[in-house]
């Protein structure tokens, strides 16, 4: 059964740091990432993984936040330091299983956690 349990969110004044974990189990995913969505916007990508291990970041993020993958516990890891106010949304896990060219906002993941809270206080 496809399953993933995302942990870590809460709140944090701005420039504090969390990690956020996604546990997942079904699959030896080819590609598992993180989305946000802030209230009243849209989904956006933050960061993704392949499974021979290349990491790719949103411009937004880029030098902040740091993805890491635990392969033995499959369960993926976001780093996130120097929060800022916007970096607020629910954060989503996502994971897919289909080889492919890339894993970033163009992959249509198949695969979604139930997501976890970040509030950055200002």
């Amino acid at each position: 059964q496809v399953q993933l349990v995302e942990s870590g969110g809460g709140s944090v004044q701005a420039g504090g740091s969390l990690r956020l974990s996604c546990a997942a189990s079904g699959y030896n995913y080819y590609c598992m990432g993180w989305f946000r969505q802030a209230p009243g916007k849209q989904r956006e990508w933050v960061s993704s993984i392949s499974t021979h291990g290349s990491t790719t970041y949103a411009d937004s993020v880029k030098g902040r936040f740091t993805l890491s993958k635990d392969n033995a516990k499959n369960t993926l890891y976001l780093q996130m330091n120097s929060l800022k106010y916007e970096d607020t949304a629910m954060y989503y896990c996502a994971a897919d299983p289909l080889p492919g060219s890339y894993c970033d906002m163009r992959r249509g993941y198949l695969h979604w956690g139930q997501g976890t809270q970040v509030t950055v206080s200002s």
